[in-house]
């Protein structure tokens, strides 16, 4: 036996070992490290504000906990909005169902010449398995449902902690990673640490302005139309609209739809046209003036980027996907050698005039192609019948 084998079988043994540890701990840190990430986005959303107050003379402690208790302020305030606000519009909308109800019925039974009831619908529904069933599964999944609740209080103090040490100390932690780092190798780091705090800021900064805007619109459109509930749904679909890129709109759409048809068909028809034509505005007018500077991706970018966001990491993939994509993009932008474009009229999606010839002239040519008989065949054929 060589004398290198029974090192080279130990050094094998110990690699794959180390690699099923690493690959298990991996695993067993999975929601740690979400945490972490999510955390450190949400830090740097916060470092612009954070700064300024420290470049003031703040000590940057009491700067981070001045922005991070402004923000939970404004959190608080807004749930508590919102929770008042739908609690009174889902008390409501209970206490307004059979009406919703009989107007459906009635519309169905009009148009369809059916003869359903309210009664017999309830009852039919009130005896089905499928809502027995539910009730039962509900009542044995309320310890699931409270566990999930303080797993998700707990992981949201996670986050603040980590993300509250992150803005804190964001300068010791730059020294921290660039002393381990070349000279040139800082300077990168350090770039690429401003880049992702200014695609990240302007990011949410831009969304939530868009947010309100959206959901200003929606509410004027909605109080005229005299939909109920529709401070809610604004607000829903100020929200989902703008979190959610490129089918956001549709998707927080349907519900005020869904509400709206319950009081005329054709104002869901209104609704849907409204949402379309401001979708319209918005990727065109509005998105392009606000994001210009921030996070200018393209649209089919920030949806694959939300998929796979989601793929990943879930709902919280698909709310940081954009802006590390957009940092990912503006960093690798300064690495990447561009030349001018040249002038040819099929790089800006159209063909000159002078460039080849027209359809009529085409048609022409092949025409002048045609096969034509030779005179020699045509006289000969013309003698073969005079004779």
């Amino acid at each position: 036996m060589p004398r290198w084998l029974p090192r080279a079988m130990v050094l094998a043994l110990a690699l794959v070992a180390a690699f099923q540890l690493g690959s298990w701990a991996f695993h067993q840190l999975t929601g740690l490290l979400a945490n972490a990430l999510i955390a450190f986005f949400l830090a740097l959303a916060v470092e612009p504000a954070v700064s300024w107050m420290a470049a003031r003379g703040m000590r940057r402690g009491l700067a981070t906990f001045l922005v991070f208790l402004a923000v939970l302020i404004a959190a608080a305030g807004f749930v508590t909005l919102l929770g008042s606000m739908l609690a009174g519009q889902i008390v409501k909308m209970v206490e307004d169902f059979p009406e919703y109800l009989d107007s459906v019925i009635n519309w169905v039974n009009s148009h369809f010449h059916t003869e359903l009831r309210r009664v017999d619908i309830q009852e039919g529904l009130l005896r089905s398995d499928w809502l027995r069933n539910y009730v039962q599964n509900s009542a044995s999944g309320v310890l699931d449902v409270s566990a999930q609740v303080l797993g998700g209080l707990f992981r949201l103090l996670t986050v603040a902690l980590f993300s509250f040490y992150f803005a804190a100390d964001g300068p010791r932690l730059r020294r921290a990673l660039c002393s381990v780092l070349p000279p040139a190798r800082q300077a990168e780091v350090l770039r690429a640490w401003e880049i992702a705090v200014d695609k990240t800021g302007g990011y949410l900064y831009s969304r939530g302005l868009m947010a309100l805007i959206s959901g200003i619109a929606h509410y004027v459109v909605l109080q005229v139309l005299e939909v109920p509930y529709a401070p809610a749904l604004a607000v829903w679909v100020g929200l989902v609209s703008q979190f959610i890129p490129t089918i956001g709109t549709y998707l927080a759409g349907a519900l005020p739809m869904l509400i709206a048809f319950t009081v005329d068909p054709w104002y869901a028809l209104w609704v849907l046209a409204f949402v379309v034509i401001y979708q319209q505005f918005e990727n065109y007018v509005l998105q392009p003036k606000l994001t210009s500077k921030t996070v200018d991706i393209h649209p089919a970018v920030a949806f694959g980027s939300v998929i796979a966001g989601t793929a990943l990491l879930g709902a919280i993939g698909a709310l940081i996907a954009i802006p590390a994509v957009a940092t990912l993009q503006a960093f690798l932008g300064a690495y990447v050698k561009r030349y001018d474009v040249t002038d040819d009229p099929r790089v800006h999606g159209r063909r000159s005039r002078g460039e080849g010839p027209g359809a009529p002239a085409r048609t022409r040519r092949l025409w002048s192609r045609r096969p034509v008989p030779e005179p020699s065949e045509a006289g000969g054929a013309g003698g073969d019948s005079a004779s």
